[in-house]
C-alpha cells in the first residue's frame, strides 16, 4: 500500500504531463494573484501564529515575513512575460545557416523544504518561484513552527488544488519520506548539515537542487567608519527575529581606533531599540524553543568559563535571551566555531585588516559579508580578496530585499540562487532549440575524401 506522500508526488507528476504546454502566462500570473489574495485576506492570522510560534512582533512579521513574500509576487508579476520569452543567440561560424534560441521550461515537480526560523518567508518566497515557471510543487513547512505551518497549509489549500501546490505537515520522519521521492528538483533552505543529506537524497534522483544554508557571516568595522551608522545597522541585522537569520551578523571585528565610540554607540542603540529591560520590549522576539535557548546558552558557558566576557546584556530566562555583547572570545571557544544563530554579538578587535581577511579566507565561505567603512577602497579591498555569498557595504541583510538580485551561498553556504528572475532560473530548465535553415556543416559528413579532409583543414584554420 502506498503512503499518502507518494500518492501526492505521483498525482502532481502526472497533472504535470496534462498540464505541460497548457500553464502558461495568465495561468501563472493567475495563481500567482490568487496566492496574494490569500496571504492579504489571512495577514492577522499569519501575524497570530507568528506570535504563538516564538513571540515574534507584528511589526516584524509585516517587515520579514510578509512583505518579502508579496514584493516577490508583485515584482515576478511586473516581470514573468519577459522571464518566459525565448531569447535568441546569435550563430558563429561553425552554426552559420542555423536559428538559435532558448527556451524556459518547467523543471517538474519540485520540493520546498522550509525553515523554522523565517517560516512563513522561505515557504512562500520559493514557491512563487516555482509557480512562475510553470512547476507544481509540494511544501513542506517547520514542524517546529506548527502554529505557522498550519496557517501555510490552510492558505495552500484555499488557494491551489492539491495537483498543483500542496503541504505536507510532519516531523522529521516526512521530510525522510518526501527525500525519498523522485521530484525534479528540490529548493531546501536549513543548515549545511542538512543540506549535506538534502542533497545525498536528491542524487539518488538526479534531480537539481537549490541550497540555501548558512555559516558565520562576518563584519568588519573600518577604521574610516561612521560608527553611529554602523550600530544601527548591525544592531537590526544581528538583533532582529532575536538573531534568528541566516544572514546575521555573526561576530563583528572592529578597528582598534574606533572600538570604544562603536561599543558605546551599539549600546545605546540597543538600548533605543529594546530598552533598559527588552524582557518587557514588545519589539523583541523569543528563540524558538526551549532546546535553542538551551543551546545557546550552552555556548555562552563556554565562552564564559574559556576566558569570554560579556559586557552588555546576557539575561536569559526560558526562551528569553537578552541581546548580548561578548568580548575577549578565543580559537578554543565553540562561539568561535559554530554558527550562533542567536542573540549573541562577539566583538573583536583589531589592528590591520590583512589579519582579519586571513582569518575569513580560513573558515567556510560564509552567506554574508558586511563591510563598513566611509572609503571605498577599504570595502573593495575586503571584496576582492574574500569569497562570500553576498556583500553589503555599510548595511545588513538588505541585499536579501532587493527582487533583482541573486540571493544564496557558496560551496558551504549553498548552491545556486534565489528571488527574481534567478529564482525563475533556479525552477527552469533552459532548453536550447537549434534549426537548420542551411548550412555548409554536411560538407564534413563522412566518407573522409580528399576533399573533405581539406575542408576539415581549412574549418581548423578558420575555428581554432
Amino acid at each position: 500500500m502506498s503512503h499518502p506522500v507518494e500518492t501526492l508526488v505521483l498525482r502532481q507528476k502526472q497533472s504535470a504531463v496534462g498540464r505541460r504546454g497548457a500553464f502558461g502566462l495568465e495561468e501563472r500570473r493567475s495563481a500567482l494573484a490568487h496566492l496574494r489574495q490569500t496571504i492579504e485576506r489571512r495577514e492577522r492570522d499569519i501575524v497570530a501564529a507568528l506570535m504563538r510560534d516564538f513571540g515574534k512582533p507584528e511589526p516584524e512579521v509585516i517587515l520579514t515575513e510578509i512583505l518579502p513574500v508579496l514584493q516577490e509576487i508583485r515584482h515576478t508579476m511586473r516581470h514573468l512575460k519577459g522571464w518566459m520569452r525565448e531569447r535568441r543567440v546569435a550563430p558563429t561560424l561553425s552554426t552559420l545557416g542555423t536559428s538559435a534560441r532558448i527556451r524556459p521550461e518547467p523543471r517538474g515537480v519540485c520540493l520546498i523544504i522550509a525553515p523554522w526560523n523565517y517560516p512563513f518567508n522561505l515557504a512562500l518566497s520559493p514557491l512563487v518561484s516555482a509557480l512562475a515557471a510553470g512547476n507544481s510543487a509540494v511544501v513542506k513547512p517547520s514542524e517546529m513552527t506548527p502554529a505557522t505551518s498550519r496557517v501555510i497549509a490552510e492558505i495552500i489549500e484555499q488557494t491551489f488544488p492539491a495537483d498543483l501546490v500542496a503541504v505536507v505537515e510532519g516531523g522529521r520522519e516526512v521530510s525522510q519520506r518526501l527525500l525519498e521521492q523522485p521530484f525534479d528538483h528540490i529548493f531546501f533552505t536549513g543548515s549545511p548539515e542538512v543540506g549535506k543529506v538534502v542533497m545525498a537524497a536528491a542524487a539518488k534522483h538526479l534531480a537539481s537542487v537549490t541550497l540555501e544554508l548558512g555559516g558565520k557571516s562576518p563584519t568588519i568595522v573600518g577604521p574610516g567608519a561612521d560608527v553611529e551608522k554602523a550600530a544601527r545597522w548591525i544592531a537590526f541585522g544581528k538583533f532582529v527575529n532575536a538573531g534568528q537569520t541566516c544572514i546575521a551578523p555573526d561576530h563583528v571585528f572592529v578597528h582598534k581606533s574606533v572600538e570604544a565610540a562603536f561599543t558605546a554607540a551599539l549600546r545605546r542603540t540597543i538600548l533605543r531599540a529594546y530598552g533598559d529591560n527588552p524582557r518587557e520590549s514588545r519589539d523583541y522576539a523569543r528563540i524558538v524553543n526551549a532546546h535553542h535557548a538551551g543551546r545557546l546558552g550552552a555556548l555562552l558557558a563556554d565562552a564564559v568559563e574559556k576566558g569570554a566576557r560579556v559586557s552588555f546584556g546576557g539575561e536569559a530566562e526560558g526562551t528569553f535571551l537578552a541581546p548580548t555583547l561578548i568580548e575577549a572570545i578565543t580559537p578554543q571557544m565553540r562561539i568561535d566555531e559554530e554558527e550562533i544563530f542567536g542573540p549573541i554579538l562577539p566583538l573583536i578587535p583589531y589592528d590591520g585588516v590583512d589579519t582579519v581577511i586571513a582569518r575569513i579566507n580560513e573558515r567556510p565561505k560564509p552567506l554574508a559579508l558586511y563591510v563598513f567603512d566611509r572609503e571605498p577602497g577599504f570595502a573593495q579591498d575586503v571584496i576582492a580578496r574574500t569569497s562570500s555569498g553576498g556583500v553589503g557595504v555599510n548595511l545588513t541583510t538588505l541585499h536579501y530585499s532587493h527582487p533583482a538580485l541573486p540571493f544564496g551561498g557558496v560551496n558551504h553556504s549553498g548552491m545556486g540562487a534565489a528571488h527574481g528572475h534567478y529564482g525563475f532560473r533556479a525552477f527552469s530548465h533552459e532548453k536550447p532549440i537549434l534549426t537548420e535553415r542551411w548550412s555548409a556543416v554536411p560538407l564534413l559528413f563522412p566518407p573522409y575524401t580528399q576533399r573533405v579532409k581539406r575542408l576539415i583543414r581549412m574549418a581548423r584554420r578558420l575555428l581554432g
